[in-house]
This record gives C-alpha cells, sequence and structure tokens, in this order.
C-alpha cells in the first residue's frame, strides 16, 4: 500500500504538468530553498500558543520547543494521590556524561577524579599532591557545578519525566547522612570488617578498583604494549611464557618471581615424587621455597606440571597461599617500583625488572625458553594501566549474610529480573559469596567514617580492626574509642581512603526517600515498583542495592528489575572515546557536521595519537556528520531496538527513517484536521452511535487492538513489539488505508451523515493513536494534540497526563475485520493485475460474485476501492453475471474475483501463455494440499477446526482454477472476433 501510494502521488504530480512543463521540470530540478531557521518565542515556563497555522511540514526544532518547560511549570511529572503507587529511581548516571519518576547522579569517584587530574596535568604539568586534598576536592566541585549539569540537560531534552523537585545526588548532605548511617550500621552488624587481602591495584592512579574497573584485554601470544607512566616510546613484551630453575616452571609475570614463597606440583605427578616436601633455593633471593602438592591447582598435564606460587601477587596463588600456610610476601610500593623484598631489584619499576630478571637467568645458566602464550591482560578501564593484584589492609563488606537473602528474594517471587535468562548470572555471582572490598585510595567521594586509635607509647597496627573505632562523625568516634580504651589517653586519625562508590549507590532506593529517617515519602514511595539499568552491572550495583537494601530496612527495594540493551555502534563495536563513536544523544537531536564532530575531540582529554585515531573513526562513520533527527525520532529508535538483555547496534541513518515517519504522521493529522475544518466538534464520548460504516468498524478494531497490545506490551516492557504495534497502527491502517479510503466519503458534497461519522471517528483514532505514541514521541504528540478539538467532558490540559488508552469491548469486531480485509484483498488485487499487465491508468475493473452475501457486501464499498485502485473505474456485478470478453482476472476467493479489461491493450497469446502458468502453479499447489488431507495420520488425528480451514483453501483454489480457465475462454473468444 505505501508503495503504491508513492507511485501514485508521482504519477498525480506529472499528469497535472503539461508534456513541455514535465521536461523542463526533469531536466532543471529545483533546489529547495534553505530552511529558516527557526527561533522560539515561547517564554520559559509558558505554553507555546498554538493558534498559528500547521506548518506545511514537520520540523523537530519548532515542535520540540517550549514544551518542556512548560510541562515543568504545569508540575505534570509531580505524583499524584492514588491508591496505586509507581515509582522509579532511575539509574544514577555518574556526572561524566502514582507515578514517581526520581532523577539522581552519583559521583563516579575515581572517573571524576581522574578526569580531574589529567586535566591539570595536561593544563599545569602538576599532580594532585602538588595542591593536596582540600584543594583537589574542591577542584572536582568546580568541575562537576561546570560539567555536571550537561547529563541533566540531556536528560531534559529527551523528554524524560522526572519529578526534578526530589533530585539527588549522592554527595549531597541527604545521600552523605545515610552513607554513613549505613557504613556505622554495618559494622556494628559485623557486616564491615577490615582485612589485608589482595585487591586490584592500579599503579598510575594509585588506587584499588572494584572488578567492573578492570578490563581483560585479550593478547593471542607476543604483544608489545606500551604502558601508562613509561615513556610512550617503550614497550613491554606481554603474551610469552618464560621458564626457569631446575625444577622447570612457567610464569607470564616472571617478575613477580621475587615473591614466590612455594613450588607447587601435583601429588600423583611421578616426575616430581622424590621432591615432595623438600625445598628449593631461590635464585636471586636466597630463600628456601617449599615444593607443595596441591591436586586442586595443578594440572600435571599442562606445560611442565609444576607452578610458582606468589601468594601476594596472584587471586589463585592467594587462595593457595591459605589452604598451605604460605607466607605472603608484597614487592610493590604503590608506585609501580619494587620495594626491600625484592632485594638487588628494589627502588626498580615493575617491567624494567621484568626485562633484568630475564638477563640475569640467563647469564646463570637458568633460563630454559620463550614462548607464545594466549592470555588476558588486566587493564585499568579509566587510566589504562596495567592492574596488578597487591595485598592491601582494607575495608571490606561480608557478602555471605547479604546474598542469600538476595538469592531467596528472586526465588520466591518477591524480586523479578527481566529477562530471566540473566537470573543464572545472579545466582552464580552471589553465590560465589566473595567478599566487596570498599576502600578506595581517592580524595573525592565519602571518606570512611573509620578512625585509627593512635595511643601514646604503642605502635598500632592499621590492617589490626581492634585498634579502629567507627562513627557518623567524629564526636561518635571518640565516644566509642573512650569506651574502648578507658583512661588512655589517644589521638584520632580518620582513614584517609574514601568509600567505594557502588556503596553509596548501592543505598540509592531508600537513601533519596530520606533513610535513615521514616520519613512520609520513605513510608509511601518505599518499596519502589521498578528498576530500569543496563546487563553489565547488574551484580555490581543492583545485587548491592537488594543485599544492602534488605539488610537495613528489611524489604526488598523493587519488585522488578528491567535490564535494557547495550547501546553500540553500527558496527557492533563498544563506544569508546578513543575509538570516535560515542554518540552524543544532543548531536542526534539538533544533527552536527563532521567538522564540529571533530572538533569536540579536542575539548576533552584525550591523548593527541588518540585523537587522530577518534577522527579517523568519525570520518568512518559519519562522512557527511549527522543528520538532525530530533528527540522523538532518537526514543522511538531506542526503544524499537531494545528487547530485554540484548546488544543495540545504532544505526543513525534507522533512527533519522524514524523521523520521516513523523513527517507522515505531521501530513496525515495535518490533512485531517483539515478535513474536520474549524466547527468541528467532537461527540462527548468514543460510545459508537451506530451509524458505522464497514471501514469505520474496521480502523476501530484496529485501534482496539493496538490499544490491547500495547497495555499487554508495556506492561511486559517489550518495548520493541510496542512499538511496531503503534507504528503499524499509524503507518499502514490508519496513514495509508484509512484516511485514504474515506476522501471520497467526506469529500464536499458527500453524504452529510456518512461524512459526519467517518470525521468522528477519524478524530477518535487521532485521539487515541496520539496517546498511545506519546510514551515514545512526547514532543509531537502534544504539538498534534494541542490541536485537535476537545470532547465536552474532557478537562485533560495536556497530553503528557491524559489516560492512556484501554480496549474497548464495544470496538472489537473480528467480523468487520474480516470483511474489510476482504474489500482491500479485491484492491489490492486489482493494483497487482494492473502493474502485472502494465496498465498504469485509465483501469476498468469488474467484480464478479457468486454469492449475495459478498454482492451486498461490495457493493456499498465501491467508492473506497475506487480510491485503493488508483482512480479507476470499478463496476459490482450481480451474482452470475459475467466479465466482459477480454479481461484478465484474480479470485480472491471462491465468492469473489476482480477482473481487468486488458482487450486493446496486449498480446492475447502472451497472455493466455501467462494464464495458462498460473493455472499450472495453482493445479500443483492445490493437488500437494489435498493430497496432504488424504493420509491416514491426517484423517484421524487433525482436529475438525483445521479441516475445514484446509478445505476451505482447497476450495479457493478451485475457484482460482475455474476463474482462470474462464479467463482463457474470454482471450479465445476475443480472439477468435479479431
Amino acid at each position: 500500500m505505501e508503495k503504491f501510494l508513492a507511485k501514485q502521488a508521482a504519477l498525480e504530480a506529472k499528469q497535472a504538468k503539461g508534456p513541455k512543463e514535465a521536461k523542463e521540470a526533469k531536466a532543471k530540478p529545483k533546489k529547495a530553498a534553505p530552511k529558516p531557521k527557526f527561533i522560539n518565542t515561547t517564554p520559559e515556563g509558558e505554553k507555546k500558543d498554538m493558534s498559528q497555522a500547521m506548518a506545511d511540514s514537520y520540523d523537530p526544532v519548532a515542535v520540540e520547543s517550549a514544551w518542556y518547560s512548560w510541562w515543568e511549570a504545569q508540575d505534570y511529572f509531580k505524583p499524584i494521590d492514588s491508591p496505586k503507587k509507581f515509582v522509579v529511581t532511575a539509574p544514577p548516571p555518574n556526572i561524566t556524561v502514582t507515578t514517581l519518576f526520581v532523577p539522581d547522579t552519583d559521583h563516579a569517584g575515581i572517573s571524576a577524579q581522574s578526569v580531574v587530574e589529567k586535566k591539570i596535568w595536561k593544563e599545569q604539568g602538576k599532580t594532585r599532591h602538588d595542591f593536596g586534598r582540600e584543594a583537589l576536592v574542591n577542584m572536582v566541585w568546580d568541575w562537576k557545578q561546570e560539567y555536571g549539569h550537561i547529563i541533566l540537560n540531556q536528560m531534559r531534552r529527551l523528554g524524560t519525566s522526572f519529578d526534578w523537585g526530589r533530585e539527588r545526588f549522592t554527595l549531597d548532605k541527604i545521600m552523605t547522612r545515610a552513607t554513613y548511617e549505613a557504613f556505622v550500621r554495618l559494622f556494628d552488624d559485623g557486616i564491615i570488617f577490615r582485612s589485608d587481602r589482595l585487591v586490584n591495584w592500579c599503579h598510575h592512579l594509585n588506587t584499588s578498583l572494584s572488578n567492573v574497573e578492570v578490563e581483560d584485554v585479550q593478547l593471542a601470544g607476543r604483544t608489545l604494549m606500551s604502558v601508562p607512566g613509561y615513556p610512550a616510546d617503550e614497550k613491554f613484551e606481554f603474551g610469552i611464557e618464560d621458564s626457569d630453575e631446575r625444577i622447570v616452571v612457567a610464569t607470564t609475570r616472571i617478575e613477580t618471581m621475587l615473591g614466590d614463597t612455594a613450588i607447587a606440583v601435583h601429588p600423583d605427578d611421578t616426575r616430581y615424587k622424590h621432591l615432595h616436601g623438600k625445598f628449593a633455593r631461590h635464585p636471586f633471593i636466597g630463600r628456601h621455597i617449599p615444593i607443595i602438592t596441591d591436586a586442586e591447582f595443578v594440572d600435571m598435564e599442562y606445560r611442565t606440571g609444576a607452578v610458582k606460587v606468589t601468594p601476594a601477587h596472584d587471586f589463585n596463588d592467594y587462595a593457595v597461599g591459605q589452604r598451605h600456610n604460605l607466607e605472603f610476601i608484597n614487592l610493590l610500593n604503590e608506585d609501580g617500583t619494587y620495594n626491600a623484598n625484592a632485594g638487588s631489584y628494589s627502588g626498580m619499576r615493575r617491567f624494567h625488572i621484568r626485562r633484568q630478571i630475564v638477563s640475569d637467568l640467563q647469564a646463570q645458566g637458568l633460563y630454559v625458553d620463550m614462548i607464545n602464550n594466549p592470555m588476558q591482560i588486566p587493564t585499568c578501564s579509566k587510566s589504562g594501566d596495567i592492574t596488578e593484584p597487591m595485598m592491601k589492609p582494607q575495608w571490606w563488606v561480608r557478602t555471605e549474610p547479604l546474598a542469600k537473602p538476595a538469592m531467596n528474594a528472586v526465588r520466591d517471587g518477591r524480586l523479578e529480573i527481566i529477562p530471566d535468562s540473566l537470573q543464572n548470572h545472579w545466582f552464580r555471582w552471589l553465590g560465589e559469596f566473595q567478599d566487596w572490598c570498599i576502600s578506595r585510595q581517592l580524595w573525592w567521594g565519602h571518606r570512611i567514617p573509620a578512625y585509627f586509635v593512635k595511643i601514646a607509647g604503642q605502635a598500632g597496627d592499621r590492617s589490626d580492626i581492634n585498634w579502629w573505632v567507627v562513627g557518623r562523625d567524629e564526636a561518635e568516634a571518640r565516644q566509642r574509642a573512650e569506651q574502648k580504651f578507658p583512661g588512655v589517653e589517644f589521638e584520632l586519625e580518620q582513614d584517609p581512603d574514601v568509600l567505594d562508590t557502588w556503596f553509596s549507590s548501592g543505598l540509592w532506593p531508600f537513601a533519596v526517600m530520606g533513610w535513615p529517617e521514616n520519613t512520609d515519602e520513605f513510608a509511601r514511595y518505599y518499596p519502589t515498583s521498578l528498576l530500569e539499568t543496563g546487563k553489565d552491572i547488574l551484580t555490581f550495583w543492583v545485587a548491592r542495592m537488594v543485599m544492602l537494601g534488605m539488610h537495613l530496612t528489611g524489604k526488598v527495594p523493587f519488585s522488578k528489575v528491567f535490564c535494557h540493551a547495550m547501546v553500540r555502534d553500527a558496527n557492533g563495536r563498544k563506544m569508546s572515546k578513543s575509538l570516535g563513536n560515542v554518540v552524543d544523544p544532543l548531536d542526534v537531536i539538533h544533527g552536527i557536521s563532521l567538522e564540529d564532530l571533530q572538533a569536540k575531540l579536542n575539548q576533552g582529554n584525550l591523548d593527541p595519537r588518540e585523537i587522530e585515531k577518534a577522527k579517523k573513526g568519525q570520518a568512518m562513520d559519519f562522512p557527511n556528520g549527522i543528520p538532525e533527527c530530533g528527540t522523538d525520532a532518537l526514543r522511538f529508535a531506542l526503544c524499537a531496538y531494545t528487547s530485554a538483555g540484548s546488544d543495540v547496534n545504532l544505526d543513525i541513518m534507522r533512527v533519522d527513517g524514524y523521523r520521516k515517519f513523523y513527517n507522515k504522521l505531521w501530513n496525515a493529522t495535518r490533512f485531517a484536521l483539515m478535513k474536520l475544518g474549524d466547527d468541528f466538534v467532537p461527540l462527548p464520548d468514543t460510545a459508537l452511535t451506530g451509524h458505522e460504516s464497514l471501514a469505520e468498524r474496521w480502523i476501530l478494531h484496529r485501534l482496539n487492538v493496538a490499544a490491547d497490545s500495547m497495555n499487554s506490551l508495556l506492561e511486559k516492557m517489550n518495548f520493541m513489539a510496542a512499538t511496531s504495534a503503534v507504528h503499524k497502527f499509524w503507518l499502514y491502517k490508519l496513514y495509508h488505508t484509512y484516511i485514504e479510503y474515506i476522501k471520497p466519503i467526506t469529500a464536499p458534497g458527500a453524504d452529510k451523515q456518512a461524512c459526519q461519522s467517518a470525521l468522528q471517528t477519524l478524530y477518535t483514532c487521532l485521539d487515541l493513536g496520539l496517546r498511545m505514541l506519546h510514551p515514545f514521541m512526547p514532543y509531537v504528540t502534544e504539538e498534534l494534540w494541542q490541536r485537535l478539538p476537545r470532547r465536552a467532558n474532557e478537562s485533560c490540559s495536556s497530553i503528557c497526563i491524559a489516560k492512556f488508552p484501554e480496549p474497548r469491548a464495544e470496538f472489537a469486531s473480528n467480523t468487520a475485520d474480516a470483511d474489510f480485509k476482504f474489500v482491500m484483498d479485491i484492491a489490492a488485487a486489482g493494483r497487482s493485475l494492473a502493474s502485472e499487465y502494465g496498465i498504469v491508468s485509465g483501469s476498468e475493473f469488474f467484480i464478479t460474485n457468486s454469492s449475495e452475501k459478498s454482492y451486498k457486501l461490495i457493493l456499498p464499498l465501491v467508492s473506497g476501492i475506487i480510491v485503493m485502485t488508483s482512480g479507476s473505474t470499478v463496476s459490482i456485478l450481480v451474482p452470475g453475471e459475467a466479465a466482459p470478453a477480454g479481461c484478465v482476472v484474480s479470485s480472491i476467493n471462491d465468492e469473489a474475483a476482480i477482473h481487468l479489461l486488458v482487450r486493446g491493450k496486449v498480446d492475447i497469446d502472451q497472455e493466455i501463455g501467462k494464464i495458462e502458468k498460473k493455472i499450472t502453479k495453482t493445479t500443483q499447489i492445490k493437488d500437494t494440499a489435498a493430497k496432504k488431507t488424504q493420509t491416514p495420520k491426517y484423517i484421524a488425528a487433525v482436529p475438525d477446526k483445521i479441516k475445514q480451514a484446509d478445505q476451505a483453501k482447497i476450495s479457493n483454489y478451485d475457484a482460482e482454477i475455474e476463474a482462470l480457465q474462464n479467463s482463457i475462454k474470454a482471450f479465445l473468444v476475443l480472439k477468435g472476433g479479431e
């Protein structure tokens, strides 16, 4: 239908011109005049003036102006009193980047501080230590004030319906109070403890990292890599294994051998039976190293079957060290140099030691070989540094007592995870009971409310929790210290570290409601209804919210978790600034040239080499820049892409395609408003009048189907299917079919009652259709809805608070749906015949009927069929009346067929040949279908309903063959008369 209408419009435009004019137009295409720049004259917070004439075409800049500030000013996003509630706390994007929708941002400890540190190094050549803690924190606050609003402005521009009066930031007073309260309670409950354990350490940032901040780089074999902090032209080898010592062991990190405290072999490996319980001498340190057996750790079939054990610098070795009570020797200083435990290598940088160790082993004749070894290199996602496992005394959260209730909440249905395929990941991760390191060696964030008690004359152990007290403030900590060390003179020294950002973010759903106070909002809105987030942080963030929420409030913080798709570029690559494929939503909304896109790269902290790489990537992905798509198109595209848990390869041209759909939406509404006229008065409600035509009953049925689908699909959060359902209704049912069909019915001079009924139905479809579209495209739907007249009982001032359409029983009509489809099939068959025989204008159709039923159904719809068959002439023949000679035929079913007069317009012998081929093909299809119905299994097992449907198909094939045979007879008669 869409292609037909496009061709028809082109044909009409061509016919409207004279031959000379058409030729000139073809020879000299007119250049479109540049669009004048739109200027918004609506004062902030006021409603847009809709009294002006509707623009000829859709302009996203003009349409999307003014509405959001008016929605905010009218408090449309604030919750209303209702027995039902639906509460969503937005996932808190970090500052680098009734229904209650709470907006939040987190302070992004490592990300924010590293951005500012890069900035001051780039601009001043200084580090944070040149400024001190207080000065650097103030710099980050200044940076937050300057850039932190960007993501909030993006959210506003995207039309998000946040209740902005409830905006929270993880470092504001409310969240800070909740964070310290949670830390103290968890410490008192024995959940938070202090321990000297392995952590992921970034030497470049001088801090521990969470697992989510460590990215594994896969290497196929020997690879030369540069490392942050070393000269740019200095490369180091990774992806190789070196072999050393008389007991030959293999290692990919040969520099860590200085911290080896055992050699492990398999107890069943006969090569080493004689060495069990003996010692090997370290070639550089002189340390005697025990030879231990461990069947769980050692694979005797792999390499030499002997494995060096460095418990203080490898997570797997750490577990071995605990099992065998080995010595844990830390080699590393925080800056990446080796300490005194490294002997003569003390003070050297870790990767320089790697080279030196190989050289020294070769000098002693102890170096055996070097081979390629595929491996993963852990890197810091913020700095690119190669991270190291390192022993550090840190604060930890004991997860086992928190994880079990969180797993049970999913098992018993109190918490639903969508898609449910992620439940296995949930249970696997929580079931490992890995304690959570919450210390970060940063200055930006919540400083840990723990205080070391310094007693005069005593050397306290900072890794021992007995020397520490906690407090919501220093006064409380002092009080606790006095109780713990009565009558002793002491000083308190607060831990310089800050808490992991995930800790405060884990308190989100209840802290934003005022917890720990039992506020009215906490009582009313907690637990919340839904959490929407990315699947990549299901465990790092969602699981921690559930664990902390259940322990601190006794309730599951939300009943559903919807994990959305991860947005990648059109080629499926992860978006990265260095690749140049990061897409700013505002650039998609407003459009941007390639030149301006590349200029933005210079505004960040990228290395010059990365900038050049990113520019090449942008030139490849966006050679013509990004077209202006508008907010509505971007929203609709993202929802159309979204299926739970899958990744989205964002193609900007698809977004632009939806912008073109809005132009059709605009034109349809503009046409409808022109038909309605200024004096149109909609009926008080949507109740049927009894005067509705078949076409009206059909479109109302399709509207009902769309409303039913939308409610069901949105409830299931199947946004991909929901956008498809409403898109199909608007484009293929309303725009391309119903609006086209009623053109002659609503033309001047047409029957007044039929015209008014058709327009009332059109109004209902526009009103409810726009409401269905509104969640996906808020701006254009508000703009168009505001231009519609209101029903007498409609008091709603904005579509954003209008009632969402629900299915109505009286609109449902399967009979009307089937009958009108029958009519559309006739029109489609007619267009197909005209196309097949190359008759582009002046088509003459005849519709034959074998029953009164089909005749009476089709007769009143002839004007619509004429419209849908390109303005041809259409004759409806009474039952038994034959089509004139010289026609070709297309059978619709066993009751009706459409004939196209081709006499004098085609080669008869050629057309008879075509028809004979059709008869052969249809006969083969019919025989195959009939043969299937004659098998004993079919006769015995197939339900009667399916048998009846199959027989109806066979009957239709017979009718089609008969109609084709009659068409040949007519051609032969015509040929004989020539």
